[in-house]
């Protein structure tokens, strides 16, 4: 295995045009800043860069919406968000900005450097034309008809209500958001990057990480490497962005694709943050040595910008160079989403829990520890008012609150606040778990992402504190036999400080009160030394003899109230009932039922079992899966509108009811023949029929 010398950990930089909610924090930030802190108790060389991502149609969106400059509009989100993960306890080294100089310097320097190598290419192309606001319309400025859903108020980049990915001159009845005209088309120029030229190399890089990449994040990018990588515009017809560096009629008007450009944020923000240490050229030690190590912390619905497209746009820059070549990521380790009482945090439809919000009624380190007790490591999650007052009140306040308040109050009470004895190694044995053991398997689960894990192992240790504590009864044994008493609390005290140091990667300012109450000068960042690991210190009892604490201890946790979380609950509901009336109208407006058939038309329908034996995306249709079904000794080939519901995995293997002599049709370039029968839950959901033994019209299928 590769032995690295730093780490690198970048965070996907979240659009500045809206604040950020708990799902977001749940999918990256708290993640990253958990590993991050826990490199940093290792006394190793990490860096934490994160920003904000400036660029792009939904910031002018926003901006017009509002009659403001987009600047304005960043500037504001910028600065709420960064103050939110502030107050959250994520510890950025360095929290950038894509409308920087310095970023739009490097973005720049990167299209350059490929154009120059020849490598894009170029294309004219009819794209929708405002005359009324005489300016191209990006994606998301064209609205129509969706044509697989006919959802009349669809985005042209994306269907919200189907989830289709979608192309302007896909639309029906398209119309321009500036000026609700119906827009012309026009023929325009721009720079593609062509991904197919990197299928080989890209295949290579992610199969050389099978075993060690989660496996969603192997699938997501082998499901685009099997349909085959296509070229991908990189400039748009915009005013807001990076102008592409060229003096020439073709680059008037053109800004650089946010796609192209957020991602190269990670390294401007790393030039950014060497500026500021005073050593213009020390991003290159993080970028550019192969000794350090790369970890992008993403969502699922990022993963093949930082599997394919970043490690397309290094290869581009790395080609034909011997020096100055970039690293790719050693990991990608991408959440599955965090959902909000049983449904999907959604900002369009205003039903999330902001994180500034959050913060401003409740700790920091409450909604952290719930978090990472809930993280979506490999499955979907949900958070929940009720499990976060169950924690809060069962496991911070009367487990490690508890154990915490007991131990340093007793010493204070009767050993005058100072560490009664000096504590063996062997002490540790007595609580009923192997010590060495467990700060092994904590190691495992802080390294290999396994952020629930650890957290849980971290408790574990609390209660297995508590129970010491409990059973051994300092209390009573120190009438009859003191020195017992004092090795009791002894080895509480050092329990005190293990658990301050191993839980402070999820709750550092808890951590950090812990470590005061001990009698400690500063924080435990002051500690902090390279090459020195305050974890590996704990194999041993740290606290001797004679260790002063401070005279008074603290409550860490205050429990929450049924009458707290109320307002939050009401809140719940009332977004329930908005969210249900969107569903109804919605239904309503899709529920159009068909003409009526007779029974002899129905009996027309040739009903047949068919299994599954292979299944993929079908690109640029979010909806859509392309399956291979073998009915007897034939093949067939089904799209069929499940994506949203079943992952192309899920799918094989599965017996499914075929509607066999339905005429072919072609969507997407690529032909089905027959539709496979599904019903739909309460929830919205689409279930598909798996026949076992079924029958249709009296007769059994097979």
């Amino acid at each position: 295995m590769h032995q690295f010398q730093r780490t690198l950990v970048t965070t996907a930089l979240p659009y500045a045009n809206g604040p950020v909610h708990l799902g977001h924090l749940a999918g990256v930030y708290l993640p990253a800043d958990i590993y991050v802190r826990y490199k940093r108790l290792k006394g190793e060389d990490v860096l934490h860069i994160g920003g904000s991502d400036e660029h792009g149609v939904p910031i002018t969106l926003t901006a017009e919406k509002e009659g403001i400059a987009p600047q304005d509009v960043v500037d504001r989100y910028h600065r709420m968000n960064y103050d939110a993960f502030t107050k959250c306890g994520i510890s950025f080294d360095y929290y950038g900005r894509t409308t920087s100089a310095l970023h739009h310097a490097t973005a720049q320097e990167f299209f350059l450097e490929i154009e120059k190598k020849g490598i894009f290419t170029q294309k004219t192309e009819k794209l929708f034309f405002d005359r009324k606001a005489d300016r191209f319309l990006s994606d998301r400025y064209v609205t129509g008809t969706c044509p697989i859903c006919n959802n009349p108020e669809a985005n042209s980049d994306q269907c919200e209500q189907c989830g289709t990915h979608l192309s302007p001159l896909e639309l029906i009845n398209p119309k321009s958001r500036l000026s609700d005209a119906t827009p012309e088309l026009r023929e325009t120029m721009h720079w593609y990057f062509p991904l197919g030229r990197f299928q080989q190399p890209l295949e290579e890089y992610v199969n050389s990480h099978e075993g060690d990449w989660r496996q969603n994040v192997v699938n997501y990018s082998r499901t685009w490497l099997r349909q085959g990588l296509n070229d991908r515009a990189i400039t748009r017809d915009l005013s807001w962005g990076i102008k592409v560096p060229l003096d020439t009629q073709e680059a008037a008007g053109k800004v650089l694709y946010v796609w192209f450009d957020a991602v190269l944020g990670y390294i401007s923000f790393t030039r950014e943050w060497a500026e500021k240490m005073g050593e213009r050229d020390l991003w290159k030690a993080y970028w550019q040595d192969p000794r350090t190590r790369l970890v992008h912390f993403i969502g699922k619905d990022n993963v093949v910008f930082h599997t394919l497209m970043f490690p397309a746009i290094l290869m581009a820059w790395n080609e034909g160079r011997q020096s100055e070549c970039y690293n790719l990521a050693d990991n990608v380790p991408a959440s599955e989403f965090m959902n909000f009482e049983g449904r999907k945090f959604s900002k369009s439809r205003n039903y999330a829990v902001y994180l500034g919000e959050f913060l401003e009624k409740f700790p920091a380190d409450t909604l952290r520890y719930t978090i990472a007790m809930n993280y979506p490591e490999n499955k979907d999650t949900d958070f929940s008012w009720q499990d976060f007052q169950n924690r809060t009140n069962g496991e911070l306040a009367d487990t490690l609150g508890n154990f915490i308040k007991r131990s340093v109050d007793f010493t204070n009470a009767r050993f005058g606040g100072e560490v009664p004895c000096d504590s063996s190694p062997e002490a540790w044995n007595s609580l009923g778990i192997n010590w060495t053991d467990t700060l092994q398997q904590l190691d495992v689960a802080f390294e290999q992402f396994h952020f629930r894990e650890a957290t849980s192992l971290g408790m574990e240790i609390a209660r297995a504190a508590n129970r010491f504590l409990t059973e051994s009864e300092p209390w009573k044994v120190i009438k009859s036999d003191r020195e017992a008493a004092a090795s009791s609390m002894a080895l509480s005290l050092n329990l005190c400080y293990a658990l301050a140091v191993v839980l402070y990667p999820v709750i550092p300012e808890t951590s950090n009160r812990i470590y005061a109450m001990l009698g400690f000068e500063g924080s435990i960042e002051d500690r902090f030394t390279r090459g020195v690991s305050l974890t590996a210190s704990l194999l041993h009892p740290v606290l001797p003899k004679g260790h002063k604490l401070r005279a008074e201890s603290e409550i860490l946790f205050t429990k929450i109230d049924d009458a707290d979380i109320a307002p939050e609950l009401r809140k719940i509901e009332a977004l329930l009932v908005e969210a249900q009336k969107r569903e109804a109208g919605a239904e309503q407006h899709r529920m159009e039922f068909k003409p009526v058939i007779s029974f002899d038309d129905f009996l027309k329908l040739d009903l047949r079992v068919a299994q599954v034996t292979a299944a993929e995306t079908v690109k640029k249709a979010g909806k859509l899966l392309k399956l291979q079904l073998q009915v007897g000794s034939v093949t067939r080939q089904v799209l069929a509108g499940l994506a949203r519901y079943y992952s192309p995995e899920e799918m094989v293997g599965k017996n499914v009811v075929l509607v066999a002599n339905l005429a072919e049709r072609t969507i997407r370039d690529e032909v089905s023949e027959g539709m496979i029968l599904a019903v739909e839950g309460a929830d919205g959901k689409l279930f598909v029929i798996e026949p076992d033994g079924l029958e249709i019209n009296g007769k059994q299928i097979q």
